[in-house]
C-alpha cells in the first residue's frame, strides 16, 4: 500500500489516494487540488474503486476534478443528507473490499454528525476532522454533534494500536501513540478530568470560560471552552477574546 497526499492552500485540506499496489486506488476527500493525485492514477493505470467522504464539510467535497469518473462516491448517510445523494452509503464497522485493500468505515461524530473515519488494513487511519496532529477538531460547526461525541469518537481511536498512523483531514499525519503521549486535547478529554473553574473569555460575543488553550493545525490555537449553561466546545482561538 502506498498512499499520496495532497493539500490546498487556504484551509491545507489533505485528498489522499491510497494505492494498493496491484491495480486498485482509493481516493479519499476532495480538496480541488486532485489532479496530481488522478495523474498518479494515471500513471499507474490504477482503477479507482471508490471515492470516500469522511464528511460534507466544503472544504472536503471539493469534487469538480474527479466528475469525469465513474468511481462510486462513499459516504454516511448523514453526510448524503447534508449534500445530497451518495452512490453509496456506509455504517459504522462496516467494511469494504477495494482490491486489495480492507477499509472499515468508522462513525465518529463529534465535529460533524456523519462524520467517517477510516481504518485501511488495521494500519492506516485517515481520520478527517476529528483528529489532528496536535489538536483535534472543533465542535461548533455546522451539524455538529457537541463534545461528549468528540470525546467517544477520539476513545475509539485511542484503543486502536499505538503504531496506528494517522491521516488528518489537514497538515501531516502522526501516529495513535505520538499523539496519546503530545497532544494536550486528546490527553485532557481522554483523562476525565474537566477543570472546575477557567479564566473568564468571551466566544462569538457571548462570555464563557476558557478551560485549555493549545495549538491548531494551521499554527494558530484551539480553545476548550465552558458557556455559563454549562456545556463545553473545542472552538477555534480566533473566537476567544483572552481579557
Amino acid at each position: 500500500m502506498e498512499i499520496h497526499k495532497t493539500e490546498s492552500e487556504g484551509w491545507l485540506t489533505a485528498a489522499y489516494l491510497v494505492d494498493d499496489g496491484h491495480g486498485t486506488g482509493v481516493l479519499i476527500d476532495g480538496n480541488g487540488v486532485g489532479a496530481p493525485l488522478l495523474e498518479i492514477a494515471r500513471e499507474r493505470d490504477l482503477t479507482i474503486a471508490a471515492i470516500l467522504l469522511t464528511h460534507h464539510h466544503a472544504d472536503h467535497i471539493m469534487l469538480d476534478e474527479y466528475l469525469g469518473l465513474t468511481s462510486p462516491l462513499v459516504g454516511h448517510q448523514l453526510t448524503a443528507d447534508n449534500m445530497g445523494k451518495l452512490d453509496q452509503l456506509v455504517a459504522d464497522g462496516e467494511e469494504l473490499q477495494l482490491g486489495k485493500l480492507t477499509v472499515e468505515a468508522l462513525h465518529t461524530p463529534g465535529h460533524v454528525n456523519g462524520h467517517l473515519a477510516f481504518l485501511i488494513d488495521g494500519t492506516d487511519l485517515f481520520t478527517g476532522d476529528v483528529l489532528f496532529a496536535g489538536t483535534v477538531g472543533g465542535t461548533r460547526g455546522p451539524q455538529a454533534t457537541g463534545l461528549d461525541d468528540l470525546r467517544a469518537s477520539l476513545r475509539r481511536f485511542a484503543a486502536l494500536p499505538p503504531e496506528t498512523r494517522i491521516h488528518p483531514g489537514h497538515r501531516e499525519g502522526s501516529t495513535i501513540g505520538a499523539e496519546l503521549k503530545d497532544n494536550v486535547f486528546l490527553k485532557a478529554l481522554l483523562s476525565g478530568d474537566t477543570p472546575e473553574q477557567g479564566e473568564p473569555v468571551t466566544v462569538g460575543g457571548e462570555p464563557a470560560e476558557l478551560l485549555l488553550w493549545g495549538p491548531d493545525y494551521d499554527g494558530t490555537h484551539k480553545a476548550w471552552v465552558r458557556f455559563p449553561d454549562g456545556t463545553e466546545h473545542i472552538t477555534g482561538g480566533s473566537q476567544v477574546e483572552r481579557n
